[in-house]
Parts: C-alpha cells; sequence; structure tokens
C-alpha cells in the first residue's frame, strides 16, 4: 500500500492564518484521525502505530500536527484549546465517512470537544479512544499545581516556565491558554458523545491521575464507556504491550461498524 500523502491545509485568515500539516492514509472507512497531545506530534509511536494498523487493515488514517507543534506553521505560544479545536475541526473535514477519533491526553480533550460539535451537527463519530485523556487541563491539572512563584511568574510575564520530562526545553504555560481554556470546560455537566468511548489510563501517570480518568466516567452517563486501568502504566503508554491495547481498542470500535 503507498505511503501516506502529504499536504497542507490554511486555517484561519489575515494575521491568524496557519499552515496545518497533514498525512493522510488512504483506504477504507472507519477513518482513524489522530490527535495528540500538549507539545506532542504526528511522528509519536502512538501515531505511528496507528498508521501502521490503516495499512494493515486497508483503513484511512489522518494525522497532523497543531499550529506550533511538529511541522506545522504557527507559534507554539500563541496556542488554545480553540486554536488548536478549529484546526481539528478543520482537518476532519477533509476526511470522508464515519471516523474513529482517536485523542491523548490533551487529544482526549479534543476528541471530546470533536464529538460534542458533530453531534450539535447532527452526526457523530463511530467511537471515541481517549489515551491518558486530559479534559479541563488548564482548569484541573495546570493552574492548580503553580507555586506561589509561578503565580507571579504568570501576572508578570504572561506565562509560566515549567520543566518537562519529555523534552530538554520547559514547558511554556501562558495565559491565554489558561483563559481560553474557561471556554470549554467539560467537568460538571454530562458529557455528550453519541458514540461508544473507550479510555486507556496509567495507574502510574505523574501528569493525568487515574482520579481524572475515573472522573471523567462519571461524566458520560447516556454513552456506553469503556476504562482500562493499565496499573503500571506512565502518562505516554507507548511501550509494545501498551501500544497493542491501543490497537485492540480501535480494532473493536472498527469491527463494531
Amino acid at each position: 500500500m503507498s505511503a501516506p500523502l502529504s499536504s497542507r491545509l490554511t486555517v484561519g485568515s489575515g494575521s491568524l492564518a496557519r499552515e496545518i500539516a497533514i498525512l493522510a492514509r488512504a483506504g477504507d472507512a472507519p477513518g482513524l484521525f489522530w490527535l495528540g497531545g500538549f507539545r506532542s506530534d504526528m511522528m509519536g509511536s502512538k501515531a505511528m502505530a496507528l498508521d501502521a494498523l490503516g495499512q494493515e487493515r486497508g483503513l484511512a488514517v489522518t494525522r497532523f500536527d497543531y499550529s506550533g507543534h511538529g511541522i506545522s506553521g504557527g507559534d507554539f505560544n500563541d496556542g488554545t484549546i480553540s486554536r488548536w479545536l478549529e484546526e481539528a475541526q478543520a482537518v476532519l473535514a477533509t476526511t470522508t465517512g464515519p471516523q474513529i477519533i482517536i485523542g491523548s491526553s490533551m487529544g482526549g480533550w479534543i476528541a471530546l470537544l470533536l464529538a460534542r460539535a458533530l453531534l450539535k451537527a447532527g452526526t457523530s463519530a463511530q467511537g471515541l479512544v481517549l489515551v491518558a485523556p486530559a479534559p479541563d487541563m488548564t482548569h484541573e491539572l495546570m493552574g492548580p499545581g503553580f507555586t506561589l512563584e509561578e503565580h507571579q511568574a504568570l501576572q508578570a510575564n504572561g506565562y509560566v516556565e515549567q520543566p518537562s520530562a519529555y523534552s530538554e526545553q520547559p514547558y511554556r504555560i501562558n495565559q491565554a491558554l489558561l483563559e481560553d481554556g474557561e471556554q470549554h470546560l467539560l467537568f460538571g455537566s454530562v458529557i455528550e458523545t453519541g458514540c461508544p468511548v473507550t479510555i486507556l489510563q496509567g495507574g502510574q501517570d505523574e501528569d493525568v491521575p487515574a482520579a481524572h480518568a475515573i472522573r471523567l466516567v462519571t461524566h458520560i452517563l447516556h454513552d456506553p464507556v469503556t476504562l482500562t486501568l493499565i496499573p503500571d502504566g506512565d502518562h505516554r503508554l507507548s511501550r509494545p504491550q501498551d501500544l497493542e491495547r491501543l490497537r485492540d481498542a480501535v480494532l473493536r470500535l472498527v469491527e463494531a461498524k
């Protein structure tokens, strides 16, 4: 089977325009639509495992980098949930047929927001697979952990920098990201997806605690949801056995068509 087709999509206009890099593998439905995490890209191990699954099974697979991530245009420091959600919606609109939306960490939040938008438009995803999902992360997981010094830096500079376990460069968390996140909070009301939901969560995840995934389950009241807790799993869930669980979760939704 041929390699994925590389393309670019302009999202936004004028000073807000940014070029989004896409890799799309042609194939049958349901397509697999990948949403990466905060500061990750479409060449990560989970994204590549999904592309390999699509190649093996003849399924369409769509991956992309948010603005400021990977090889897409735009400045990471301009990034907000609204901005990255807009890009996800624009890329999703380029796909055909039903889609299984797979989101990791922040991508899990965006996947839930995408599912809600699809329902409002009168359609739905075929299913969601959420890996260490981080809905409401700006409100629940970022801000509450700031030290007094970080709160002071946020007020003085408009951003906080924190060390990253995944990069030599620190994470920069901007005030605009935190403020914009308040517009997209999901906890506190029923979360409607219109499709089956599978959650894969590591028990040793220090970035998105298992309790966060359990809380998410309590908000999904009208759709079937399965939570798999992996006791020794970390946030990445990228070990061979973790990727096999991801593959199995996706295939169950594929075969349910």
